[in-house]
C-alpha cells in the first residue's frame, strides 16, 4: 500500500502501513456500508487536511461514501472511499441514456475543427468531415505555400461508418474497445474515417484513419495524439467530454484507489503513531547519490528576448558554451514576413484563440558545418495543464546548425492573445 500526503506522495512499505491501519484505527460506516477488503484492489490512503476537494477525473466519489475512524490515541478521522467496481457496473447495466453516437452528435453538427500543432506539421480534425496533416511557409512577396495530406474523408452518406458499427455492436455485447492510454485501459468510441489522399508507398491506395473519442470531462476536444500505426494508416486520439455521460466511456479505475482521510476537529492532520513510523523511516532510509554527470550532454539556456544559449559543464574542463540565437527585433519582423509567426485555434463558438506564437533568434556561434551563424526558431506554445507552472522544454535540428526551440507552458496561454501580427508579445517589464 502506498501512503501520500500534502498533495506529494511518497512511496512506503506495506507492511509497517498495514500495521497502523489495522491495529490502530477502527472503523465506523458513514452513509454507506462499509465495502468488502481485497487484496485484488490495492488502496492509498492519503491525508490532505480539512481544506480539500474531491479528484473530478478518474475515479468517482461520493460525500456519503466514508467512515469514520478512530486511532488508540482517539485521533478521529473521516475517510472517503472510492466508488469501485461494484458501483460502476451497477450504474452500466442501470444506464438507459443516449448511446455514445448520440453523444457525439453535437460535435458532429457544430462543423467544429480541433488542432495540434506540433514542431513541422500541424493536424487537423474537422469533426465527423475529415482530418488533414498541414505544413505552412510564406515564400517572398507573402505567398503561403502549403503542403498538405488528407488522412482521411467523411461523406455525409456514410457518416455511420463500419467501424462505427463494429463499435455499437460491441457496445450491445459489453466489449467496449480500449487502448493504453498513458498506462490506463481507456475505452473509447472509434469514427473510422477514409479516402484520404493517395498514399504512393501503398501502390496509390487512400490513406485512412481511426479517430478514438475517450472521456474526459475537463477537455475541451482536444487532439491526444496522432500515430501512424501501419503505413498510411493512422489513429487520432480525442478528449471530449460529451462520453462521459456514458458509464461505460468513463476511466476505468486507476490501478491503485485513493483513500482520503480528514482530520476531525481536535485531531491533528496525520496520526501520531504513523508521523513517528514515518520519522524512523526517515532516519533508516540510504541517502540518494545523484548522478552528478546528468543525462545529456547539452544543456540549453533560453531568456526570453536575449538568448538562446548551448553547453556543457565539466569538473575538469569547465564550461563550454555556444551561443545558438540572440534576440533582434528588427530581424525577427524580417522573418515573420516569410513565415508564420502567429498560429490559432478555433474555439466551438467559432472564435478563434492565438495558439503559439514564433520567435525567430539569430546571429549565433559560426557553424563549422555550414560556415554560418547559427538560429533558433523558438515556439512559445499554450499547453493546458493541473499543474499552473509546468514548462515543457524540447530542442531539435532539422537542418545543420538551424534549430527548433519548443516552450510549452500553461503560463504561456495567458499571454497568447497579446501577440501582434509578427508574433510579438506585450508583456510587462
Amino acid at each position: 500500500m502506498e501512503e501520500g500526503g500534502g498533495g506529494a506522495r511518497s512511496l512506503v512499505p506495506g507492511g509497517p502501513v498495514l500495521l497502523v491501519l489495522c491495529g490502530l484505527l477502527e472503523a465506523s460506516g458513514g452513509g454507506r456500508a462499509l465495502p468488502q477488503l481485497s487484496d485484488d484492489i490495492p488502496f492509498r490512503v492519503n491525508w490532505p487536511g480539512t481544506e480539500f476537494s474531491l479528484p473530478t477525473t478518474g475515479v468517482l466519489y461520493k460525500e456519503d461514501n466514508y467512515v469514520i475512524m478512530t486511532t488508540t490515541h482517539k485521533e478521529k478521522y473521516k475517510c472517503i472511499l472510492p466508488l469501485v467496481t461494484g458501483g460502476d457496473e451497477e450504474e452500466e447495466k442501470d444506464y438507459k441514456g443516449p448511446n455514445p453516437r448520440d453523444l457525439l452528435e453535437p460535435l458532429f453538427k457544430q462543423s467544429s475543427c480541433s488542432y495540434r500543432i506540433e514542431s513541422y506539421w500541424t493536424y487537423e480534425v474537422c469533426h465527423g468531415k475529415h482530418i488533414r496533416q498541414y505544413h505552412e511557409e510564406k515564400e517572398s512577396g507573402q505567398k503561403v505555400n502549403i503542403h498538405e495530406y488528407y488522412l482521411g474523408n467523411m461523406l455525409a452518406k456514410t457518416l455511420l461508418s463500419e467501424k462505427e458499427h463494429e463499435a455499437e455492436e460491441k457496445e450491445k455485447s459489453k466489449e467496449i474497445p480500449t487502448k493504453n492510454i498513458e498506462g490506463q485501459m481507456t475505452p473509447y468510441y472509434p469514427v473510422g474515417m477514409g479516402n484520404g489522399t493517395p498514399c504512393s508507398l501503398k501502390q496509390n491506395r487512400p490513406r485512412s484513419s481511426t479517430v478514438m473519442y475517450i472521456c474526459h470531462p475537463e477537455s475541451k476536444h482536444e487532439i491526444l495524439s496522432v500515430a501512424e500505426v501501419t503505413t498510411c494508416e493512422y489513429e487520432v486520439v480525442i478528449l471530449t467530454p460529451l462520453l462521459c455521460n456514458h458509464p461505460k466511456y468513463r476511466f476505468r479505475a486507476s490501478p491503485v484507489n485513493d483513500i482520503f482521510c480528514q482530520s476531525l476537529p481536535g485531531s491533528p492532520f496525520k496520526p501520531l503513531t504513523l508521523r513517528q513510523l514515518e520519522q524512523q523511516e526517515e532516519i533508516l532510509r540510504v541517502p540518494f547519490r545523484r548522478n552528478k554527470e546528468g543525462v545529456g550532454w547539452w544543456k540549453y539556456e533560453f531568456c526570453y528576448g536575449k538568448h538562446v544559449h548551448q553547453y556543457h559543464e565539466d569538473k575538469d574542463s569547465g564550461k563550454t558554451a555556444v551561443v545558438v540565437g540572440t534576440w533582434n527585433q528588427d530581424e525577427h519582423i524580417e522573418w515573420a514576413k516569410k513565415n508564420t509567426a502567429r498560429a490559432y485555434h478555433l474555439q466551438d463558438d467559432g472564435t478563434q484563440t492565438v495558439r503559439m506564437v514564433s520567435h525567430f533568434y539569430g546571429n549565433g556561434d559560426v557553424c563549422d558545418i555550414t560556415d554560418k551563424p547559427r538560429q533558433v526558431t523558438v515556439k512559445l506554445k499554450c499547453k493546458e495543464s493541473d499543474s499552473p507552472h509546468a514548462v515543457t522544454v524540447y530542442m531539435l535540428e532539422p537542418h545543420s546548425c538551424q534549430y527548433i526551440l519548443g516552450v510549452e507552458s500553461p503560463v504561456i496561454c495567458k499571454i497568447l492573445d497579446t501577440a501582434d501580427e509578427n508574433g510579438l508579445l506585450s508583456l510587462p517589464n
